[in-house]
């Protein structure tokens, strides 16, 4: 190779090396870069990732708050509940160790078949249910045998209690597991083992009775099996509810009442429910463990409808117990005045039409008061129609009638009244004789004993009365009104006077509808109405043949209502009665609300009174009560005759 070769040569392996040399050195240089900009500048925020990789943080479930009573009983309260837990990688044979679990606490095929595909779905180290809410004999069995059950756990959580179960199931409500619906944005939701309330106080207070979800951080590996619990936060408990019911009322009631049947006590004073009971009811303590297929067709199915607070979602016509709204509607419109009679000859005949009064013979000459007394029908047929049924309706809705109460409670109905513009939507005339109908509380009224109790209340009251069953939430009273603090209904003093002394002479006069009602002893003077609203019509044809009521199938007889509030001179308190297919107000309701007051009354002590309501205009003083008694009373009622 010649001399000048060997230089090209060399010449072209310098500037190689020294390229090669250039890219070694800017990709040494970049690496440094990178270096330093990943340790010095970024550094940080990179830890924290390596961190979050290693560290597992998760929300621990909160204690569900507890509902109590006014008088500070448990209601509702979290119970220890135990569940058995299988981890498959600590299994050294699922099949044995299910096989051996079978022997100490059977399992079912279904439930095999649920745990074998939970332990599919799933990585080896994460806990399977084997078996929920063990009692604690069944814990107990399977902690002994623990040595025979490799992989085998028992955990311990919490599951809801109801120790007053059928009683206070439809105020109270129930929880359950939570559905895809339910999942908002609160990720407590998404916790095994978390309970949302389904109905009743439990529902309505949900929000408030969940609490805080705390947390917990655990160091994992790769695959997500935990090594070591880091920290730990407790959550915060949920907020404790304490409502107005009386347990112990509420208990006593239930014990008084038989299927079909409502009844509502309220403090007329503040609204506050003291006792809200239906007949029948359920336990709501099967929904905690889960209802069984079969429980939950028998109760669905059931005719008698358990599952539904018929005090706030059962409709009826209110039937005489609506004359008062007839009588004070007339009164403010000045179709009536309190000194007009009115003659009953036992019928009221509008065009072709014959409307008939409950009692055949008639009740002669009346005024509003002897008219609520005897509950004459005929005396609200032509109230009725000199009032007309919008200004009926109106004044309806300021007694809290087919309006949304909005009580604590969810599925709550307001209920219907009708007006003529109702009518005229649906395409259909309102005629003068749907007028006279509903002027006894017939035709197409649908109200809940809760709203019939509120009217009773704003009777006693003159005020527009709030039922509520909240008494304090997390500790701090709700309300605390008094009667005077609700707004004023705007009905004059006068006219709600004319009323309630119609309401204390149907229980304390004589001849009047409800006189089975009067409080017994000391405890003073009680108020109220009844009510018979029929369930199929009775035909022209049937009351020659002399229909007679009580010898009609159960299904085919009248509701049997009664409002009533005590003491007269000091308002207290309000009920309302609903016995289904009860056949007379008088017979079944008007007794029933008796007892239930006399009890209320002895339990909270109320100060007795005796003294009956100022003798009205055109009246004397008769009897050794001193009873204002009409100077020309009409005959009272054949006694065969059921009293409305």
């Amino acid at each position: 190779m010649s001399k000048r070769d060997e230089e090209r040569r060399r010449s072209v392996f310098t500037r190689r090396a020294l390229l090669l040399g250039a890219g070694q050195l800017g990709l040494l240089g970049f690496l440094g870069y990178r270096l330093q900009k990943l340790t010095l500048e970024e550094g940080e925020r990179y830890a924290t990732l390596a961190e979050e990789n290693r560290v597992s943080t998760r929300l621990i479930a909160p204690p569900r708050g507890r509902l109590f009573d006014r008088a500070g009983r448990v209601i509702a309260a979290n119970a220890l509940s135990w569940r058995a837990l299988l981890v498959a990688e600590q299994a050294e044979d699922i099949h044995a160790t299910l096989e051996t679990f079978s022997h100490i606490l059977p399992l079912s095929d279904q439930e095999r078949a649920r745990i074998e595909r939970d332990i599919r779905r799933r990585r080896r180290f994460v806990p399977v249910v084997v078996r929920d809410f063990l009692s604690w004999e069944e814990m107990a069995r399977i902690e002994v045998n623990a040595p025979d059950l490799p992989g085998i756990s028992v955990d311990v959580g919490t599951t809801r209690d109801y120790p007053w179960a059928e009683h206070l199931a439809h105020v109270v409500g129930y929880v359950a597991p939570p559905s895809e619906t339910d999942m908002d944005d609160d990720p407590l939701l998404a916790l095994p083992g978390i309970r949302v309330g389904r109905a009743g106080v439990e529902r309505f207070h949900d929000r408030a009775l969940r609490g805080r979800a705390g947390t917990l951080e655990l160091e994992v590996n790769a695959l997500g099996r935990v090594i070591r619990e880091l920290d730990r936060r407790e959550g915060v408990r949920g907020q404790d509810v304490q409502i107005s019911i009386d347990a112990e009322l509420q208990k006593a009631v239930r014990g008084r009442i038989e299927e079909g049947t409502s009844v509502v006590v309220l403090d007329a004073r503040n609204g506050e429910v003291l006792a809200m009971a239906s007949q029948p009811s359920f336990d709501p303590n099967l929904f905690s463990s889960g209802i069984s297929a079969a429980q939950w067709r028998e109760w669905t199915r059931s005719r008698a409808t358990p599952l539904i607070n018929k005090c706030t979602s059962g409709l009826y016509a209110p039937g005489s117990t609506f004359k008062m709204v007839v009588g004070l509607a007339a009164l403010e419109a000045k179709a009536v005045t309190p000194s007009e009679r009115v003659f009953c000859p036992g019928y009221y005949d509008l065009g072709d039409s014959r409307f008939h009064c409950w009692r055949k013979g008639g009740h002669g000459n009346l005024d509003l008061r002897n008219a609520l007394k005897h509950s004459c029908d005929m005396y609200f047929y032509e109230a009725a129609k000199r009032t007309g049924i919008d200004r009926i309706a109106a004044m309806a809705r300021r007694l809290g009638l087919g309006v949304d109460l909005e009580i604590e409670l969810p599925g709550t109905k307001a209920g219907f009244v009708p007006t003529r513009e109702w009518r005229t939507r649906q395409g259909k005339p309102w005629n003068l004789g749907d007028t006279v109908v509903h002027g006894i509380g017939q035709g197409f009224y649908q109200l809940t004993p809760l709203s019939l109790a509120t009217m009773a209340a704003r009777l006693a009251t003159g005020r527009a009365v709030q039922p509520h069953l909240t008494h304090a939430l997390g500790g701090k009273a709700a309300r605390g009104v008094k009667a005077e603090d609700w707004a004023d209904l705007g009905i004059p003093e006068r006219d709600l006077r004319l009323v309630r002394e119609g309401m204390w002479a149907v229980v304390n006069e004589e001849s009047g509808t409800a006189k089975v009602a009067r409080l017994p002893g000391n405890l003073g003077v009680l108020a109220g109405k009844t009510g018979t609203t029929q369930v199929r019509r009775v035909s022209r044809e049937q009351r020659e043949r002399g229909f007679r009521v009580e010898n009609q199938p159960r299904e085919w007889r009248p509701h049997a209502l009664f409002v009533a509030f005590a003491p007269f001179d000091n308002p207290q308190y309000a009920i309302s009665v609903v016995v289904e297919h009860g056949t007379s107000g008088s017979g079944a309701a008007a007794p029933l609300a008796r007892d239930i007051m006399a009890d209320v009354l002895t339990r909270f002590r109320a100060p007795p009174t005796a003294a009956p309501p100022p003798a009205p205009s055109g009246t004397r003083s008769a009897g050794a009560a001193g009873t204002p008694v009409l100077a020309e009373a009409p005959p009272p009622p054949a006694p065969e005759t059921p009293r409305r």
